[in-house]
């Protein structure tokens, strides 16, 4: 049996593959692993009270049982939630849309395949154009998103040193490269993995950039505002006919509901809609069904902002706090937390990779993701990429210790037993 390139690409060895092959074996195996390496939100009992609550009101009502099971939504989306969640952003950013400038799809993981495949690639007059991030490390799941080979370009950031082990990435406009094979730019707000957060002026700059060369500027908030809200610094939401905003339900505490929201003029919005029904038929209406009442009353943002967005602040400390007491003096540094759910730890100049480091706390029973996977569109020789690694705070607190602990006891020993390294 003969797979064509698009089939071939799917059964290589990819980074977000690798990643949910890695956690769910984790999980179906007899080892117990303390799981650091995947982006599952806590499970907050207040938070989960309420969708619980909620769930229960859509199955006592015959209707809103039946729109949750058994009808198929439009393509763009289940519309009344689609009104009342433009609503909502007007009301709280001031935007000036309406429900023909929202689609949803079944992930923001889809929706950013879509999107990217959209703007980038081939294209009818035989060019190719590329995704531009403007700073990396970005989220691993952009790097297999391609149709066709050389997807991306990225810019090295800038890394600014905030103290003896704390650094901050910024972005470096030298070394963004915007041509005519450029279709998009595209940043993460906060980052995964890095829990970057780009100033204000980094992204209206990043949006004068695009529209000075005709290009959309892409803004994946699946942690960010107003929901989930996991930002712990100042961030104002952007959005205007050149932005093509993505926001996600998984991070509140609904990743199996697989709800991606895209904000954008309303050709793409048409676009999307018409690949939703051929690759979808209808996207999924649990997402839209269980939080339509949270959203047309605005608790959604109430619940992000007084419990959800707390407890993550608080968590990141926590866990920032116990690295800095269990590497001590080791030569390594933390990006600074500036919201989402993980860790950025840099270990500069460690003897061996971010994967063989990854490799031995896997045997250790303690599993995270090697940075390498994080730099779409940078070459392979930067030092740098290979000195990183990503962990989350998210699962239960004594067990990330645990896994502290023991990813401290790994990198010092590496600097006592090295070995080559890997290519």
């Amino acid at each position: 049996m003969k797979l064509s390139s698009f089939g071939k690409k799917f059964t290589s060895e990819s980074g977000i593959l690798s990643l949910m092959d890695d956690l769910g074996n984790a999980l179906a195996g007899d080892q117990e692993m303390i799981m650091m390496g995947g982006g599952n939100p806590s499970h907050i009992p207040a938070v989960e009270e309420i969708f619980k609550e909620r769930l229960q009101r859509v199955v006592d009502d015959p209707k809103s049982f039946r729109q949750l099971i058994g009808i198929y939504d439009p393509p763009q989306g289940q519309i009344n939630f689609l009104d009342d969640l433009a609503k909502l952003l007007n009301k709280e950013f001031g935007w000036n849309i309406t429900s023909r400038n929202i689609a949803l799809s079944n992930g923001s993981q889809s929706g950013f395949f879509m999107l990217f495949n959209m703007f980038a690639g081939q294209f009818d007059d035989g060019s190719h154009r590329k995704i531009q991030l403007p700073i990396v490390p970005e989220y691993i799941g952009y790097a297999d998103a391609g149709l066709s080979r050389d997807f991306f370009t990225a810019g090295h950031p800038q890394i600014e040193l905030l103290g003896e082990h704390s650094f901050k990435y910024r972005v470096d406009f030298e070394d963004i490269q915007i041509s005519e094979e450029t279709g998009a730019i595209c940043v993460s707000r906060p980052t995964n993995p890095t829990g970057n957060v780009i100033t204000d002026n980094e992204l209206l700059k990043l949006n004068d950039l695009a529209k000075q060369h005709d290009i959309p500027l892409m803004i994946d908030s699946a942690y960010g505002t107003p929901f989930p809200n996991l930002i712990f610094t100042e961030a104002t939401p952007l959005w205007d006919e050149n932005c093509i905003v993505s926001m996600s339900l998984s991070k509140l505490g609904l990743p199996a509901a697989r709800t991606g929201i895209i904000i954008a003029r309303e050709e793409i919005i048409q676009a999307l809609s018409g690949i939703n029904a051929i690759v979808n038929l209808s996207t999924g209406s649990f997402g839209a069904v269980l939080t339509q009442d949270l959203v047309r009353s605005g608790d959604i943002i109430k619940i992000s902002r007084d419990i959800v967005q707390p407890y993550y602040r608080e968590r990141a400390q926590l866990a920032a706090d116990y690295c800095h007491q269990q590497l001590g003096d080791l030569p390594y540094y933390i990006h600074k937390p500036e919201g989402a759910m993980f860790l950025w730890l840099w270990f500069k100049d460690m003897p061996i990779s971010s994967l063989e480091l990854y490799q031995r706390l896997k045997e250790r029973g303690v599993l995270v993701v090697s940075g390498h996977y994080f730099f779409p569109g940078i070459d392979s020789d930067w030092q740098h990429q290979r000195e990183c690694i990503r962990m989350t705070y998210s699962q239960d607190e004594d067990l990330v210790k645990q896994g502290i602990e023991i990813i401290a006891e790994e990198v010092k020993r590496a600097h006592c037993c090295p070995i080559v390294w890997d290519k």
